[in-house]
């Protein structure tokens, strides 16, 4: 694909990015029970209805792949991407607990784990 355009259609960005054309037109789509956009900003429109696509699109329909499609596994809410592309504290937390790990970050995680081994040893006294 040619580095210099500034826009791209539907099609070479589905082969860009390796994503089906419906997929990217239902992310880009409106919720018919909301009435409001799915995700903003994912394209720019004609009046026509066609849409194109720049590079900052491109990289926002990467990262929303990235989180939907995590090691070939499918995470189908595009609510949990719309609040994680949408949250920029999120990135700020997670590059605070990168940088250093509190006491306090260390108990959540502690007490965490000890809420998820005992709802595993619950389900697995259900099996």
């Amino acid at each position: 694909m040619l580095k210099n355009k500034q826009y791209y259609n539907i099609k070479e960005v589905s082969n860009r990015l390796d994503i089906k054309e419906h997929v990217i037109r239902h992310w880009d789509s409106v919720d018919p029970k909301t009435k409001k956009l799915r995700i903003e900003g994912l394209s720019m429109r004609t009046k026509g209805g066609t849409r194109y696509f720049n590079q900052s699109h491109i990289k926002k329909l990467s990262r929303i792949k990235n989180i939907l499609f995590v090691e070939g596994k499918h995470n189908y809410s595009l609510d949990l991407v719309k609040k994680i592309i949408s949250s920029k504290k999120l990135d700020k937390q997670i590059d605070e607990t990168n940088s250093s790990y509190s006491k306090e970050s260390n108990k959540l995680v502690y007490s965490n784990k000890k809420k998820l081994k005992a709802i595993i040893n619950r389900l697995n006294s259900l099996l």
